[in-house]
């Protein structure tokens, strides 16, 4: 498939077509590469996505009121004798 470079305000862009727009999942933000001396595009991942769905769906999903694991307020021993101030 052949597409031409057409200007877009000061820059230069391609229209691509909605079939390949389709087939490869692109929409809203992507990330752009160049790569032996092409353009690769691809969706945007976010390193986080899918997290809060992830841990919604977990079987036993974290709550506000589960609280510290160690108490702020705990005595804790390595305090006292491991660290040297």
């Amino acid at each position: 498939m052949k597409v031409w470079l057409i200007p877009i305000g000061n820059s230069k862009g391609i229209r691509i077509p909605s079939t390949v727009i389709r087939d490869c999942g692109l929409e809203g933000e992507l990330d752009l590469e160049v790569r032996d001396g092409g353009v690769y595009i691809t969706p945007s991942h976010h390193p986080r996505a899918g997290w809060e769905a992830a841990i919604t769906a977990s079987p036993h999903p974290a709550t506000a009121d589960e609280g510290l694991l160690i108490p702020d307020d705990a005595d804790n021993a390595f305090d006292d004798t491991e660290w040297t101030w």
